[in-house]
C-alpha cells in the first residue's frame, strides 16, 4: 500500500469524523497524520515498524492503523465510518465548498442525503434558512453539484493510460492471433476520456461468447457490431468485433471523430474504403498524406493540409530540451532545488527554469524579497557546479486583481524570465478577468503567460476570458502561452492551438512540477499539443539551451529592461 492511499485513507477518516461530529482532537490527530505521509520521501512499506512510530506526526493510534493498512490492505475504523454514513454524503464530500461542518448542517438540519436533494434544495433556496449559507456559497454549491453530476463518468488520460495499455495486452492474449487494437477518443489522445474502445478482427458474435469466459467484465449494452462492458468499477469499455478483412477500415472509422470522417468522405467520396488493409492504404487512396490519430478532430483544416502534404512534424516528448515551470521547497516543492536540478540534468535536460510561488501565494511560501535574494545565490552557486546545465532564475508572480505582478520594476528585473499566472479571485466576470489578464501580459516583465484559464479537468471550470483576444495581445506583446502538461490542467486548452499558431504565438509546454516526478508530465502536454498541430519549433521548452539564452537575452533588449 503506498503512502499516498494511507494518507487519503486518514483524510478520509478524519472528514467523516466531523461530520459525525465525533472526537474532534482523534480527527485531528488522523488529520495530521494525513499531512505528514504526504510529505514523506520514504514508502512506508519500505520503513520498519518501529520506525513508523518516530515519525513526526504519528502516534500510538495512527501508527497502529499504518501497520494494520500495510499488513491487512484493510482499515476497520475507515470501514466503519462508511458503513454508518450514506453514499450520499459520501459524494457530497467531492463537492466543492462543501467542508465536514457545512456537510452535517445539511445533513442534519434539512435531513438531506443524496447530491439530487442537496441541489433540489438549492433551486429552492432552502440552503440559506441554515447558519454560515449566504447566496453566493449556495449558487457556488449548485453549480459544483451541476459540474460533478455531468462528468462523474469522464476520466483524465493519465488516470486511465495505465489500464488502457494492460487492458489492450490482455484482449491481444486473449483474442489472439486475431488483430487488436485500442481505437476512439483515446488513440486521438482526449484528454478526457468517456470510454476506452478497443477493435478485434473477430466477428462481434465471437467477440461477446468470449467475454461471456471472462472474470470482472459486466455487460452493459450491445450494439450490432460492438458490446459495452464495464471492468470492475474502472472506465466503460466499448469492443467492436469485425471480419478480418476490415479490421483496418474499422480501427479508421471508430478512430476519427465524426466531424473528421464527414470531411474525410467529402474529400474522397462516400463510396471510397472498404477493401484497405492498412489506414496507409486508405489515406493513400483517398490521395492524402497519412494523419496521426491525434490530428483527426476535423478542427485544423487536416483533410485539406493532408491533401497538399502539409501536415505539421508534431512535437514529441522527446522533442522537450528542458524543463520550464518547476517549484522546490523554496515555495511549495517537494524536493530542494539542487535536487530537482540534479534530476533534471540526470534525464538529459539541458536547463530547469525554476519558478517558485511569488510572496502573495502565502499558502504555498511564497518567496518575500530577501528569500529571492538568498535563492538567486543558490542557483549561481549550482550552476558553477552543474555547468552547462543551467537553472533560469524566474518566478511564477501571481496576477493580483488589479492585473499588476507581485512584485516591483527593481525585483522582476532580477529574474531571467517571469511566469505569470492567475491564482485567486477565480470568479470574476469575463469583462473583469479580461481587463486583469491583459494587463499582465502588456506587463514588459511578463514572459510566459501560465495556465490561461486556471482550470482543473473534471473538477473546475476555467477562468471567463475571450481566448482569441488573449491570444492576439500575448502575440502583440511577445508573451509565450504556456500549455501547462500537468493532466489535471492541459490549459490552453489544444482546440486553441491552431488559432494561436496561425497568429504567431509561441508556446510552452511546462510540467508545473512540484516534484522530480513531475518533470514527466511534459509528456501528457506533447500529447495534447500534438492535437492541435504544435510543432518544435514553436514550443519555447523544445530549445536548446543556446536558443533559450539568446531568446531571453533578445526580448529583455527588445523591452528594454
Amino acid at each position: 500500500m503506498e503512502n499516498y492511499i494511507i494518507a487519503d485513507n486518514f483524510s478520509l477518516l478524519a472528514r467523516l469524523m466531523d461530520i459525525h461530529g465525533d472526537n474532534s482532537f482523534k480527527a485531528k490527530s488522523f488529520a495530521n497524520a494525513a499531512f505528514q505521509i504526504e510529505k514523506l520521501t520514504v514508502p512506508l512499506q519500505e520503513t520498519p515498524h518501529e520506525a513508523i512510530f518516530r515519525i513526526k506526526g504519528i502516534g500510538e493510534s495512527t501508527g497502529k492503523s499504518v501497520i494494520e493498512m500495510l499488513n491487512t490492505g484493510q482499515f476497520a475504523a475507515l470501514e466503519d465510518y462508511i458503513r454508518k454514513t450514506p453514499p450520499g454524503i459520501l459524494e457530497m464530500m467531492r463537492i466543492k465548498g462543501l467542508g465536514p461542518k457545512k456537510i452535517a448542517t445539511i445533513w442534519k438540519e434539512l435531513e438531506i442525503e443524496t447530491l439530487g436533494e442537496l441541489l433540489y434544495a438549492c433551486n429552492e433556496n432552502r440552503l440559506l434558512l441554515l447558519k454560515g449559507f449566504g447566496q453566493k456559497t449556495q449558487d457556488s454549491i449548485r453549480q459544483s453539484i451541476e459540474f460533478f453530476l455531468s462528468n462523474r463518468e469522464r476520466f483524465l488520460y493519465a488516470e486511465v493510460e495505465s489500464f488502457a495499455e494492460e487492458l489492450e495486452k490482455l484482449l491481444q492474449q486473449t483474442f489472439a492471433p486475431a488483430q487488436v487494437a485500442i481505437t476512439g477518443a483515446f488513440r486521438r489522445q482526449q484528454p478526457v476520456i468517456d470510454e476506452l474502445e478497443f477493435v478485434v478482427a473477430l466477428p462481434a458474435e465471437q467477440v461477446a461468447d468470449t467475454f461471456k469466459t471472462m472474470e470482472a467484465f459486466t455487460r452493459l449494452d450491445n450494439t450490432e457490431d460492438a458490446i459495452v462492458l464495464q471492468f470492475k468499477e474502472q472506465v466503460k469499455i466499448k469492443v467492436y468485433g469485425v471480419e478480418p478483412a476490415h479490421f483496418a477500415v474499422k480501427l479508421f472509422t471508430t478512430t476519427g471523430s465524426a466531424t473528421f470522417l464527414e470531411q474525410f468522405f467529402a474529400h474522397a467520396g462516400p463510396a471510397s474504403g472498404g477493401t484497405e488493409t492498412t489506414e496507409a492504404a486508405i489515406f493513400e487512396q483517398a490521395g492524402l498524406a497519412y494523419i496521426p490519430p491525434p490530428l483527426r478532430e476535423g478542427r485544423a483544416n487536416e483533410i485539406a493540409r493532408a491533401a497538399v502534404g502539409a501536415l505539421p512534424q508534431l512535437v514529441q516528448p522527446a522533442d522537450i530540451r528542458g524543463i520550464i515551470h518547476s517549484h522546490s521547497q523554496w515555495s511549495d516543492g517537494l524536493q530542494s532545488l539542487e535536487d530537482m536540478a540534479k534530476a533534471a540534468k540526470a534525464q538529459g535536460f539541458e536547463y530547469l527554469v525554476i519558478s517558485d510561488h511569488s510572496r502573495s501565494a502565502f499558502y504555498a511560501n511564497g518567496l518575500q524579497p530577501e528569500r529571492i535574494i538568498a535563492q538567486h545565490q543558490q542557483i549561481d552557486q549550482l550552476n558553477a557546479e552543474l555547468a552547462p546545465f543551467k537553472i533560469f532564475k524566474s518566478i511564477e508572480a501571481d496576477i493580483l486583481n488589479d492585473g499588476s505582478l507581485d512584485y516591483p520594476d527593481d525585483i522582476l528585473r532580477s529574474f531571467d524570465l517571469v511566469i505569470a499566472s492567475v491564482h485567486s479571485n477565480l470568479k470574476m466576470t469575463e469583462e473583469k478577468a479580461m481587463a486583469r489578464v491583459l494587463k499582465a501580459i502588456a506587463n514588459p516583465y511578463t514572459t510566459i503567460l501560465g495556465h490561461m484559464t486556471g482550470r482543473l479537468l473534471l473538477s473546475r471550470n476555467g477562468y471567463p476570458l475571450n481566448h482569441e483576444q488573449v491570444i492576439d495581445a500575448c502575440v502583440e506583446h511577445g508573451v509565450v502561452i504556456e500549455l501547462n502538461a500537468h493532466p489535471r490542467r492541459l490549459d490552453i486548452d489544444w482546440e486553441w492551438i491552431p488559432y494561436a499558431l496561425q497568429k504567431g504565438a509561441l508556446l510552452s509546454i511546462d510540467p508545473d512540477a512540484h516534484a522530480i516526478a513531475g518533470f514527466a508530465d511534459v509528456r501528457y502536454g506533447a500529447l495534447a499539443a500534438q492535437k492541435g498541430g504544435l510543432t518544435p519549433n514553436k514550443n519555447l521548452s523544445s530549445f536548446t539551451l543556446a536558443e533559450l539564452e539568446t531568446f531571453l537575452q533578445a526580448r529583455k533588449q527588445a523591452k528594454n529592461i
